[in-house]
C-alpha cells in the first residue's frame, strides 16, 4: 500500500508542488514555474539515479511543460489547472479495458467474483471521466481556491470513498458467494 502511494506521489508530483506553492504564495505564475522546474528535476534525478519512470511521469512532464508554458505565456491559469483533467481522462480510458482490475485483486477475490471486479473496473473508469469533467468545469472558472479545494479534497475524497465502498462490497460479495458454495 505504501508503494502505491509513493508511485502516485511520483506520478503527480508537479500537481502536488503546484498546489503547495500556490497555497503558500497565492501566486499562480510562481507556482507554475516551480511545478515545471520540479517536474524536470524529477526526471533528471531519476535518470542520474538509474531509476525507471513510468509513462504517467513522462506524460505529466510533457503536460506540465506545455500547459505550464501556456499559463506563463498568457498569464492564464486555466491551462495549468486543466492538467489533472487530462490525467483523469487518460486513466479513465485505460480503465475501459475489460478486466483490467483483476490483476490487482487478491486471488480469492479474482476467482470468486470476477464479474463484479470487471464491473468495478468500468465504474472506476466512469469516476475518472466524471472527475476529469469536474476538473475542466472548475478550471474554466479560473477560481484557483475552488480548483485547489476540488483537486485536493473533492477528487481525492471521491476516490477514497469509492475505494472504501468497493472494499466493503467485495468483502460482502466474496463472503456470500463462499457461504452459498458451502451450502
Amino acid at each position: 500500500m505504501k508503494d502505491v502511494f509513493a508511485k502516485l506521489a511520483t506520478d503527480f508530483l508537479s500537481t502536488i508542488v503546484f498546489l503547495a506553492v500556490y497555497l503558500a504564495t497565492d501566486n499562480v505564475l510562481l507556482a507554475t514555474g516551480v511545478a515545471i522546474a520540479s517536474s524536470v528535476a524529477q526526471v533528471i534525478y531519476a535518470h542520474v539515479k538509474g531509476q525507471p519512470l513510468g509513462f504517467m511521469t513522462y506524460a505529466s512532464l510533457g503536460l506540465v511543460i506545455v500547459l505550464g508554458g501556456a499559463t506563463l505565456l498568457t498569464s492564464d491559469p486555466r491551462f495549468v489547472l486543466a492538467k489533472p483533467a487530462i490525467a483523469h481522462f487518460a486513466i479513465g480510458g485505460i480503465m475501459l479495458r475489460r478486466g483490467w482490475m483483476l490483476r490487482y485483486m487478491p486471488p480469492l477475490v479474482a476467482e470468486t467474483i470476477p464479474e463484479y471486479v470487471t464491473f468495478a473496473g468500468y465504474a472506476w473508469a466512469a469516476l475518472m471521466f466524471a472527475l476529469g469533467a469536474g476538473t475542466i468545469a472548475i478550471a474554466a472558472t479560473g477560481d484557483l481556491k475552488l480548483w485547489a479545494l476540488y483537486v485536493s479534497v473533492i477528487a481525492m475524497g471521491a476516490k477514497v470513498a469509492a475505494f472504501a465502498v468497493q472494499y466493503v462490497a467485495f468483502r460482502i460479495l466474496v463472503t456470500n458467494r463462499i457461504r452459498a458454495a458451502r451450502a
